[in-house]
């Protein structure tokens, strides 16, 4: 069975920081595609970032410079720091695994950036 488990939500002030986790189980995690979306109330669900299997890295322009995604194969995980934090950035995030047709979501972890 194939979990995405997310976890490091949290309410933040404008400007601070937070780091989300993504833990896997049963898929093969180093071959696999991860991504960070978000969706904020009323809204679409959005990309934020993405990494590839050999470390590459993509990102919003809304985050770039800000957050910053990473990977540790050995633990299955994937992460999200996130810096200078504003109440936009207040959303659900969700963890996205993708490898060819095989695609997977988490159940997701609210952000709130709020004073």
């Amino acid at each position: 069975q194939v979990r995405l488990v997310e976890s490091g939500g949290g309410l933040v002030q404008p400007g601070g920081s937070l780091r989300l986790s993504c833990a896997a189980s049963g898929i093969s995690f180093s071959i696999y595609t991860m991504a960070w979306y978000r969706q904020a109330p009323g809204k679409q669900r959005e990309l934020v970032a993405t990494i590839t299997s050999a470390g590459s890295t993509n990102y919003a322009d809304s985050v770039m410079g800000r957050f910053t995604i990473s990977r540790d194969n050995a633990k299955n995980s994937v992460y999200l720091q996130m810096s200078s934090l504003k109440p936009e950035d207040t959303a659900v995030y969700y963890c996205y695994a993708v490898y060819s047709t095989q695609l997977y979501w988490g159940q997701g972890t609210q952000v709130t950036v709020s004073s």
